[in-house]
C-alpha cells in the first residue's frame, strides 16, 4: 500500500526556490517531473520557469526533445534584505 506523504502548512521556502533547487540538482529534469517533486502543477511549474528564465536565475537548452536548465548561481536574491547575495549560496546548501 503506498503512503500518501502529508505536505506541511507552510515551508521555508516558495515553489520558486523549490523549483530553482530542483533544477540545481537536476538540471535534466522534465516539467513533469518537476512539478511532482515540488507539489505544484505542471502548470505553475512552466510559470515558475518562465520568471526564473526572464529573471534571469535560469538559462534554458533544448538538447533533442529535452530540455536542460543551468541555474545562475551569481544572480543574486530578489528580496532587498538578501539582495547582496548570490543565490549559489542557497545552493550549496542543497548541494552538499
Amino acid at each position: 500500500m503506498k503512503q500518501t506523504l502529508e505536505l506541511p502548512e507552510w515551508t521555508f521556502l516558495s515553489n520558486h526556490g523549490h523549483v530553482l533547487i530542483q533544477l540545481s540538482m537536476n538540471p535534466d529534469s522534465r516539467v513533469r517531473d518537476i512539478a511532482e517533486t515540488v507539489g505544484i502543477t505542471e502548470r505553475s511549474t512552466l510559470s515558475i520557469l518562465s520568471d526564473l528564465e526572464r529573471g534571469g536565475f535560469i538559462s534554458v537548452e533544448r538538447v533533442g526533445r529535452r530540455n536542460t536548465y543551468r541555474v545562475n548561481p551569481n544572480k543574486n536574491f530578489r528580496h532587498p534584505n538578501e539582495a547582496r547575495k548570490p543565490i549559489g549560496a542557497l545552493m550549496k546548501i542543497f548541494l552538499q
